[in-house]
C-alpha cells in the first residue's frame, strides 16, 4: 500500500509491504516504485564472484589505486575497536553490494607486516638464511593463506547452513567476507605471538620455570582468544545471520587447554619452538 506523508509539499509516495514487517529486506528494496533515479553509489546488481576477484587482482597491481591510510586505520582498530572495523564492510555491501573489502591494500599490508614480524621470529629462532626462507614460505603460504581458506571454508559451510536467517531471501555470505574475517582475527594474534611474545623469549619464556610457563602460555590463550572473539564480531555484525553466539562456545574450553597446561607445566611455546624447528630442518 501506499501512504502519504502529511505535508502539503508534493513528495513521492512511499511505499510499504505490511507483509515484509519484521523480515530482512536488502536496502536496495527501499526504494520502492519512486520514478526518481537511484543513487549513483549504490548497485543494484551483483557482480560475479569471478568479476570480483579479477578486480581485486587487478588492483593488486595498482599501487595508486590502494587506500594504505584506510588499511592502516583498520588494523589499529583491530587490537582497539573491531566493532568499527566491521561496521565499515556493512556499509560497503550497501554502496557496493559486497561486504568482501575490494581494496587490497589490508592484504598487501598484512602480508608485508607477517614477513617482518617472521622476521623477528626467525632473529629469535636463530635461523640460517635458507632455514628462515623455508620459515617465511611456511608462514605466509601455509600457515596463514592455507590453513586461513580452510578455516574460511568451514566457517563460510556453517554460516551459509546454519546461522542464516530462514526469511531472507538469496542473501548469503560470500566466501571472501569468511575469509576477510580470518585476516581481520590473525593479525592481532600474529603480532602478539610472532613480534610481543618474542620480546620475552630469551628472557624467561625458554626457562623451565613455572613463571615461562604461565606467561608464554597466556600470550598464547589471549591470541586465540583474540581470534575467537574477532570472528564472532565479524559474523554477528551481518544482519542477514543469527545464533552468532554460539562463535563464542570455544572460549570456555580454551581456557580449559590453558589451566591444564598451567597445572602439567606444559609450555606450550617451547613446543611450537621445536616443531618449527623440526619443520624448516626436516622438510
Amino acid at each position: 500500500m501506499y501512504k502519504y506523508p502529511a505535508s502539503s509539499r508534493a513528495t513521492s509516495p512511499t511505499y510499504m509491504d505490511s507483509n515484509l514487517a519484521g523480515h530482512y529486506t536488502h536496502p536496495s528494496s527501499f526504494r520502492g516504485p519512486s520514478p526518481l533515479p537511484s543513487p549513483a553509489n549504490m548497485n543494484m546488481t551483483c557482480s560475479s564472484a569471478a568479476s570480483k576477484r579479477y578486480k581485486f587482482i587487478r588492483k593488486m597491481c595498482h599501487l595508486q589505486q590502494m587506500d594504505f591510510e584506510f588499511a592502516l586505520w583498520q588494523m589499529l582498530y583491530l587490537f582497539t575497536s573491531p566493532q568499527k572495523v566491521f561496521r565499515n564492510f556493512h556499509y560497503r555491501k550497501q554502496t557496493k553490494s559486497q561486504f568482501a573489502r575490494d581494496d587490497p591494500a589490508f592484504l598487501v599490508l598484512f602480508i608485508l607486516w607477517l614477513c617482518v614480524s617472521s622476521m623477528v621470529f626467525g632473529f629469535f629462532l636463530d635461523l640460517s638464511i635458507g632455514s628462515f626462507i623455508k620459515f617465511l614460505l611456511y608462514t605466509v603460504f601455509i600457515d596463514c593463506l592455507l590453513v586461513g581458506a580452510g578455516i574460511a571454508t568451514i566457517m563460510w559451510y556453517i554460516a551459509n547452513n546454519f546461522l542464516v536467517k530462514s526469511d531472507i531471501g538469496n542473501e548469503d555470505v560470500e566466501w571472501a567476507y569468511a575469509f576477510d574475517i580470518h585476516l581481520n582475527a590473525y593479525f592481532p594474534a600474529m603480532m602478539i605471538l610472532h613480534a610481543v611474545q618474542f620480546f620475552f623469549y630469551h628472557i624467561l619464556i625458554r626457562l623451565d620455570w613455572f613463571a615461562a610457563t604461565f606467561v608464554g602460555n597466556s600470550f598464547w590463550m589471549i591470541s586465540a582468544g583474540y581470534y575467537i572473539y574477532i570472528t564472532f564480531v565479524g559474523y554477528s555484525s551481518l544482519p542477514i545471520l543469527h545464533k552468532t553466539r554460539g562463535l563464542l562456545y570455544p572460549l570456555p574450553l580454551l581456557f580449559l587447554v590453558y589451566l591444564v597446561s598451567l597445572a602439567t607445566n606444559w609450555n606450550v611455546t617451547k613446543t611450537l619452538i621445536y616443531f618449527y624447528h623440526a619443520r624448516v630442518h626436516v622438510i
